[in-house]
């Protein structure tokens, strides 16, 4: 019954229904606070007309959440690869397809960053140069571009038609072998997939096994750290790839490996 809830859960967030927020909204444990704070509220203002009382809007879940999330997939990569650009400090560093909101924002707060996304940005930010282009195929003029690139939690998404990408099963390999062309003689690689049982969820993502993922990298890389998110959202830095560790995926289900990579 569980694993049906969790099903049907999942296939209404698809069309943008929270189940969960939902019920927690409608339930008068949590939000029978309302009508009190406002009739507090509105005896306040009394007879003050500063501000005018508009239309109601009720946040109903809010009240009783954490200050902020300070974990996940997202949160720790855009971070933790953020923090290593900046040590490396490369002559140009170009991303591909990576969260505008929060790891292309960190680093263009300290350096210039040029995105490479298969949409359209329309925005004009300082440090963000964009271009848009399919890294399933490669532009000419990007072999041996850049001494240092980055890819967090986006090659899983390639040859899927989520973004608007053309169906190509093998997708995720045109994008990494195109990047490796991108990329210089001894620059930096920062990369990053859900990690697991090797699995595709079509047309969400991929799921990979961090041996297949060492078996595709190895023979142009060397790996300079491994970092991973588990499956609760925490972070583990720089830890040991033991061949326990890799053949149980350090007993992730939907975890994030981050790798450091130089190219030979």
């Amino acid at each position: 019954m569980k694993s049906i809830v969790k099903r049907i859960h999942k296939r209404l967030l698809v069309y943008g229904f929270d189940g969960k927020k939902f019920l927690k909204s409608i339930n008068p444990s949590s939000n029978g606070w309302f009508d009190k704070d406002l009739k507090e509220f509105v005896k306040q203002k009394g007879k003050d007309d500063t501000f005018r009382l508009g239309p109601m809007n009720p946040i109903l879940t809010d009240k009783n959440d954490e200050a902020g999330i300070l974990k996940g997939h997202y949160f720790h990569q855009d971070l933790h690869v953020a923090k290593l650009i900046y040590k490396t400090n490369p002559k140009k560093h170009v991303d591909i397809g990576s969260r505008t909101d929060g790891f292309v924002a960190h680093v263009a707060s300290y350096r210039e960053i040029e995105l490479i996304d298969i949409r359209d940005i329309k925005s004009n930010v300082k440090n963000i140069a964009f271009r848009q282009a399919d890294l399933m195929k490669l532009p000419p003029d990007l072999i041996n571009y850049c001494d240092s690139i980055s890819s967090l939690h986006a090659i899983e998404h390639f040859g899927l038609g989520r973004y608007g990408d053309p169906i190509d099963y093998f997708g995720y390999l045109k994008a990494i072998d195109n990047i490796t062309k991108i990329l210089k003689k001894g620059g930096c690689f920062y990369f990053s997939v859900p990690i697991g049982p090797q699995t595709v969820e079509f047309n969400a993502h991929r799921v990979f096994s961090i041996k297949y993922l060492i078996s595709l990298l190895s023979e142009n890389f060397t790996i300079n750290s491994f970092s991973y998110v588990d499956d609760v959202g925490d972070f583990h830095e720089d830890v040991q790839l033991s061949d326990e560790s890799i053949n149980s995926n350090f007993k992730c289900h939907f975890g994030c490996g981050i790798f450091a990579l130089v190219k030979k």
